[in-house]
C-alpha cells in the first residue's frame, strides 16, 4: 500500500482492512467509513481534495447508492436538477447569497476568485500549465499530465491568468495623430498603405 502512495489508518482483521478506518489515495482523496475484507463496505464518505464529497453505501467495493455534494454545499440531484439549466446561469453562491450590484459581478463561484499563476489556467481542480501540460492542485502538488483532449478543453473553456498588457494611448492633440496611433495598433499593412 505504501509503495502505491496510499495509506490506511483503521481497524484490521486477519491482516486485512476491516471495521472503520480512513483510506487515503495517492490523489489525496480520502475514504472515511466502513471496510470489510480489504474493500469499502457499508457506509462511507469520499472526501475529494477540492472540498467536495460523495456519501454512499458500499457493497464489496462498489457504491450502491449515494449523493454528491460540491465544495460550495450544492447537492447534485439526478432528477429535478434546476441548477445551470439554461434559464438560470447564476453561480450557486449567488443563488444562496443574492447577486452583487452592477459592476461587481462574480467570475467564479469563489469570491474573490483564485489568483491564477502567470501563463496558467484554472482547470477546476487545480492550475494547468500548457507549456508543461501538467495539472497541479491549488497547493502546487502534481495531479496529472493532460492528454491532447484535456489540453484542448482547458485552453478553450477555462479561465486563464491575465497575460495581456492593457494601457491607454497617450493623448493626441490632432485627429491625424489619433489616426496614426490607431493605424499603428491595427497592423503594419494598413500603416504601409497610409505611407504610400
Amino acid at each position: 500500500m505504501e509503495f502505491m502512495g496510499s495509506s490506511y489508518d483503521g481497524d484490521y482483521n486477519n491482516g486485512r482492512m476491516e471495521g472503520t478506518g480512513e483510506y487515503t489515495l495517492p490523489t489525496h482523496t480520502r475514504y472515511v467509513g466502513e471496510m470489510k475484507d480489504g474493500v469499502f463496505h457499508g457506509k462511507g464518505v469520499l472526501h475529494f481534495p477540492n472540498g467536495s464529497k460523495y456519501e454512499g453505501t458500499w457493497e464489496k467495493g462498489i457504491c450502491k447508492e449515494g449523493k454528491y455534494t460540491f465544495s460550495d454545499g450544492l447537492e447534485y440531484k439526478e432528477t429535478d436538477w434546476d441548477y445551470c439549466d439554461g434559464k438560470d446561469r447564476r453561480f450557486y453562491s449567488e443563488r444562496c447569497n443574492g447577486l452583487k450590484p452592477a459592476g461587481e459581478s462574480q467570475v467564479t463561484d469563489q469570491d474573490p476568485p483564485r489568483a491564477i499563476p502567470d501563463g496558467c489556467y484554472d482547470s477546476g481542480d487545480g492550475f494547468y500549465d500548457p507549456s508543461t501540460r501538467v495539472v497541479k492542485d491549488y497547493d502546487g502538488n502534481f495531479l496529472r499530465n493532460a492528454d491532447d483532449q484535456e489540453h484542448e478543453w482547458i485552453v478553450r473553456t477555462c479561465r486563464k491568468s491575465w497575460d495581456e498588457f492593457i494601457g491607454c494611448c497617450p493623448r493626441s492633440n490632432t485627429l491625424e495623430e489619433k489616426h496614426h496611433i490607431w493605424l499603428t495598433k491595427e497592423g503594419s499593412s494598413v500603416e504601409r498603405t497610409r505611407r504610400d
